[in-house]
């Protein structure tokens, strides 16, 4: 149950460990321009750029919900997973379980 609830985010505690993105990628090459990433992000971590191509403009408030990767039709973007809290995370669910 414990490795069950490492992978869902859950520490031993019932709260939920924070992940956050050291990174957004955008494959310009696969994109289309069409914004839907831009519309779907929940905290404005996404703007439309130059061009019509989305542009990270606050990563600190990316939540890694990732429904900009979810929701594009051209598999264009990538959100990185910020290992450094990542790992900070397992350890203290391996601490309170």
């Amino acid at each position: 149950m414990l490795a069950a609830n490492r992978r869902m985010g859950l520490l031993g505690d019932g709260r939920v460990a924070k992940r956050s993105a050291s990174e957004i990628r955008i494959n310009e090459a696969w994109c289309k321009r069409c914004g839907i990433c831009v519309a779907f992000c929940p905290r404005d971590v996404l703007a439309e750029g130059e061009g019509g191509i989305p542009r990270v403009v606050d990563l600190r408030a990316c939540t890694f919900c990732v429904l900009c990767v979810l929701r594009c039709p051209d598999f264009a973007v990538e959100v990185v997973e910020d290992k450094e809290v990542a790992s900070r995370d397992v350890t203290a669910a391996t601490h309170a379980g």
